[in-house]
C-alpha cells in the first residue's frame, strides 16, 4: 500500500464509514443531548488538530457550539488544566496514542465531563478512556503522511454535526460526497503536470477561510511534510494584517476558495495579491470566475454545499503535493525526520 493508493481509496472508505456508523454516530448525538452540553473542547495534534479546526467552523455555525482548542501543555507540563464545566471533551487521534491527548480527556474525565473519541483505533488507549468512541474505519494507513484518515475524521464531524442537529435531509449531502471525490480524483494526471511548475519552489503561503481555514492548514502541513516547502497556512484576512508583506512578483500563493460566504472576501484578496503584487496563484475553486484569476487552477465538482467542501477541496491539494513530492525527487512514504505515529507530551 502506497500513499497514492490510500489516496486513491477514500471514496470507499468514506462510503463505509456513512454506511457503518451511522446510527453509532446518532447513538453519540442522543449521549450528548442527554448531558446538556454548552460547548466543546477539542483535543487534537497534526493533520487531527486541523479536521478540529473544521469542527470549530461546522459545529459553530451549524450547532451553535462554541469549540474550543485545548492547550495540552497545560495538563501536562503546567498542571493548571482549565475548569471545563458542562463541556463535552473531544480526543481526535488516528492512533489513540498520544500522551498529551490523554492528558486533556483524562481531566475531562475528572471533571465529570463527557468524553468523546474520534480515532482510527478504538482499542488505542484514547478509545478505551472515552466514554463514546467513534470509529473512523479508515483501515491501515501505512504512509507516514494522514491523507485517508483526515477526510474520514472530517466525515465524522460531519456526520457527528447531521445527528446532532436531527436533520435527517442533510444524510443525503453526506452520501454524495464520495461521488464528489471519485470526480475530482480524475484529475490525477492534470495535477501531477501542473505541479512540474513548482519543482523548484522552496516557499509559499496557502490561504483559506471559513470552513476551508482547515484546507489551508492541512495542504500546507502536507507540503512541508513531504515537499520540504516552507508551506505558510492564513486565514485570507489574517494575512493582510502583516504577512502580505511577504509577497513579490511571482511569489507562490496556493489558495482554497471555493463558493460560499467568504468567496467574495477570497475573491478580493487574491485580486489584490495578483494585480497589486504580481503573485502567482494556484487556486482550487468550483467558482469559474474565480478559477479565471489564476495560473493553475484545480476545479471542484459543482453542487457541493459549502460545509462539506473541505471533505473534497483537499483531495487536488493531496494529489499536488503527493506529485510535486515525487517531480522533487523525495521519498512519498518515508518523509525523512517524523513518524507515524508521534507521541508529545
Amino acid at each position: 500500500m502506497t500513499l497514492l493508493s490510500e489516496i486513491l481509496e477514500q471514496p470507499q472508505r468514506l462510503s463505509d464509514l456513512l454506511v457503518q456508523q451511522r446510527q453509532t454516530t446518532e447513538e453519540i448525538a442522543r449521549v450528548i443531548h442527554t448531558y446538556q452540553v454548552e460547548y466543546v473542547f477539542l483535543a487534537a495534534r497534526g493533520s487531527s488538530d486541523n479536521a478540529g479546526r473544521y469542527a470549530s467552523y461546522l459545529w459553530g455555525a451549524h450547532n451553535r457550539l462554541p469549540v474550543a482548542l485545548a492547550t495540552p501543555s497545560l495538563f501536562t507540563y503546567y498542571k493548571a488544566p482549565p475548569l471545563l464545566k458542562k463541556a463535552l471533551v473531544v480526543g481526535i487521534s488516528q492512533s489513540g496514542q498520544s500522551p498529551d491527548i490523554l492528558a486533556v480527556m483524562e481531566e475531562g474525565k475528572r471533571q465529570n465531563c463527557l468524553t468523546l473519541a474520534i480515532t482510527n483505533s478504538p482499542t488505542s488507549p484514547l478509545g478505551q478512556m472515552a466514554d463514546v468512541t467513534l470509529d473512523i474505519l479508515s483501515g491501515p494507513e501505512i504512509a507516514v503522511a494522514a491523507t485517508k484518515t483526515y477526510t474520514s475524521q472530517l466525515m465524522a464531524i460531519a456526520m457527528l454535526s447531521v445527528a446532532l442537529a436531527g436533520e435527517t435531509k442533510f444524510w443525503a449531502f453526506l452520501e454524495k460526497v464520495p461521488g464528489w471525490i471519485s470526480t475530482t480524483l480524475n484529475q490525477s494526471n492534470e495535477i501531477a503536470q501542473a505541479s512540474q511548475r513548482y519543482r523548484n519552489m522552496h516557499q509559499c503561503v496557502v490561504l483559506g477561510r471559513g470552513y476551508n481555514y482547515a484546507t489551508a492548514y492541512e495542504w500546507a502541513l502536507k507540503m512541508k511534510e513531504l515537499a520540504y516547502i516552507m508551506a505558510e497556512p492564513y486565514s485570507s484576512a489574517d494575512f493582510q494584517h502583516g504577512p502580505i508583506a511577504l509577497i513579490e512578483s511571482g511569489f507562490p500563493v496556493m489558495a482554497v476558495a471555493p463558493r460560499g460566504k467568504v468567496l467574495a472576501s477570497m475573491k478580493q484578496a487574491l485580486l489584490h495579491l495578483r494585480n497589486d503584487f504580481g503573485a502567482e496563484l494556484t487556486l482550487i475553486s468550483d467558482a469559474p470566475d474565480m478559477l479565471d484569476l489564476a495560473q493553475i487552477r484545480f476545479p471542484l465538482p459543482k453542487g457541493i454545499p459549502e460545509w462539506l467542501t473541505p471533505l473534497v477541496s483537499i483531495i487536488p491539494a493531496q494529489l499536488f503535493t503527493y506529485h510535486l513530492t515525487q517531480i522533487k525527487g523525495f521519498d512519498t512514504e518515508t518523509p525523512r525526520s517524523i513518524h507515524k505515529v508521534t507521541e508529545t507530551q
